[in-house]
């Protein structure tokens, strides 16, 4: 255990850093990264400036604190938007599509349309199996339609 005491503490931060950066990859969410570029700075800082363990357990704090608090900000003001926001919404995608009614809407009662290459259970204006409608929403897997 004598080797671990000959190590130099820049190295330690270095290799906190890597780990933080690698648990960020396992873990969901932003906030590991913040933690391990506060060690890679404080690492390389120790490698350039030596100082007492004591002080760079300090600095490592305030830094990882101020770069989580800068971090939260920064992607509060800049969110990160999803290439395709409507991915797992399959109904939200078909509005403004026009379906064929193949069960009759009626008041009461749910129909069902034709799109793509489904059959969805439908609920709007009264519709005749043919008419075509335009799908206006989406109540879970039902669409909400209207006439084209």
């Amino acid at each position: 255990m004598n080797w671990l005491s000959d190590l130099d503490p820049q190295w330690g931060w270095l290799a906190l850093g890597l780990i933080l950066a690698c648990a960020e990859i396992l873990v969901p969410g932003v906030f590991l990264i913040w933690m391990a570029g506060a060690a890679v700075i404080v690492g390389l800082l120790v490698w350039f400036v030596p100082m007492a363990v004591p002080l760079q357990v300090v600095l490592f704090v305030v830094l990882a604190t101020a770069s989580v608090f800068i971090g939260r900000r920064y992607l509060k003001d800049h969110p990160i938007v999803g290439a395709d926001p409507l991915m797992n919404r399959r109904g939200a995608r078909m509005v403004g599509e026009i379906a064929t009614v193949t069960e009759a809407i009626e008041d009461s009662s749910n129909g069902r349309v034709h799109l793509g290459d489904t059959e969805w259970i439908a609920r709007g204006v009264v519709a005749p199996v043919g008419a075509r409608v335009r799908v206006t929403g989406s109540d879970g897997a039902i669409l909400l339609v209207e006439r084209a």
